[in-house]
């Protein structure tokens, strides 16, 4: 499998660049497609980029003329898990959610014919404004000051209580998920995962997953989940306010606790005290660790004075995150190990399970855990 060109990873990331060879679609197909269903500007002459970051769906900027920009996604190429990479699952959310929620960006047009471009994908307008990357430096055009963060902080905790507050019955997103059980059927799911795709044993894991079985606290209200709510998923307005301009990446989008939510944005955010190697895993770029940056205690309390919701929970949820985690790092490493990819940023992932496994374990600990 080919694999895209490594740049320096300690320059910025640029929002995209030219389309990666391996990568590239049947452009004149998919534009007599989107003419055919009457997207705006689709009758000009066509330019296409590649946005970038990521290890998981494709993502195209198509511009058509001067003043019509769109963005298609699709799975990646290869074999793909099963229920994995839903784009109708996504276009169905984005079809609906932008009226509630207008940091959702709003999706226009699905296709689940594999003939156009190779495989299902859909069509939704452009965001505009700054990501922050896995692993990179903060785009130039950020201020890196502590008031700056603080504002994001805000920003990206508000998005989440604003999501948690949209009324999915209203825009016809109840048959979405199953809310009744959902927190115990994502921990033995994600247990068989951890079977499947461990290349040694790390008895933690499955002590771990054990205790959460035997440890569900009782389920919230149900709400709307992201279910990858994490800061490298948020788009910040360009002019430093803080605000949320953008939430990408809705494939696994479900109903649910909360708190679910809630766990997996703690679960990537990190702070200075936090142990060393928890750390080492963002590479040298744990942003939030920067002067400014709400601790997770203040993004606890935060989202309970937007939302008035229980978060006394919250220690499960994100130490269930952690150990979710370290199962999604691990189905992308055993690839490598499989030679199913060359990407080298691959190779050193195996060494996160057992750290996230044992930061769990000591969140746990306050709730009674024993390794």
């Amino acid at each position: 499998m080919a694999h895209e060109e490594i740049e320096d990873k300690d320059q910025p990331l640029p929002e995209y660049g030219e389309v990666r060879d391996e990568e590239q679609l049947d452009w004149p197909k998919l534009v007599a497609y989107l003419r055919a269903h009457e997207v705006p500007g689709a009758d000009r002459p066509l330019s296409v980029k590649q946005f970038h970051g990521g290890h998981s769906n494709l993502t195209y900027l198509l511009r058509f003329g001067d003043d019509h920009e769109w963005v298609v996604r699709r799975p990646p190429f290869g074999p793909l898990p099963a229920g994995g990479h839903d784009m109708a699952r996504e276009y169905r959310v984005l079809s609906r959610l932008w009226e509630s929620f207008p940091e959702a960006p709003r999706a226009i047009l699905f296709s689940d014919d594999a003939a156009i471009i190779g495989a299902p994908f859909f069509v939704m307008e452009r965001r505009r404004g700054f990501v922050i990357p896995n692993r990179r430096p903060m785009p130039a055009g950020i201020s890196s000051t502590p008031v700056t963060f603080q504002r994001m902080s805000e920003g990206f905790v508000d998005a989440l209580a604003g999501l948690h507050k949209v009324d999915y019955e209203g825009i016809g997103l109840a048959g979405l998920g199953r809310p009744d059980g959902f927190v115990r059927r994502q921990i033995a799911g994600w247990m068989d995962r951890w079977e499947k795709a461990k290349t040694s044993e790390v008895p933690l894991m499955n002590k771990l997953g054990a205790w959460f079985l035997d440890h569900i606290p009782p389920a919230q209200k149900p709400v709307l989940l992201h279910n990858d709510f994490y800061l490298h998923n948020v788009m910040f307005a360009p002019n430093n306010s803080g605000r949320v301009a953008g939430v990408f990446d809705w494939e696994m989008s479900t109903l649910g606790d909360p708190m679910v939510d809630l766990g997996i944005a703690l679960n990537y955010w990190r702070e200075a005290t936090d142990s060393p190697d928890l750390i080492g895993l963002s590479e040298g770029y744990a942003h939030t660790t920067s002067p400014g940056f709400f601790t997770r205690d203040e993004l606890v309390g935060r989202y309970a004075q937007r939302t008035s919701r229980d978060v006394s929970n919250i220690d499960f949820y994100r130490a269930w995150a952690l150990w979710k985690t370290a199962t999604v790092v691990q189905q992308i490493y055993v690839r490598f190990v499989r030679g199913q990819t060359t990407d080298p940023r691959f190779e050193s992932m195996g060494k996160q399970p057992p750290i996230l496994a044992r930061t769990a374990a000591e969140i746990l600990a306050r709730l009674g855990f024993i390794e």
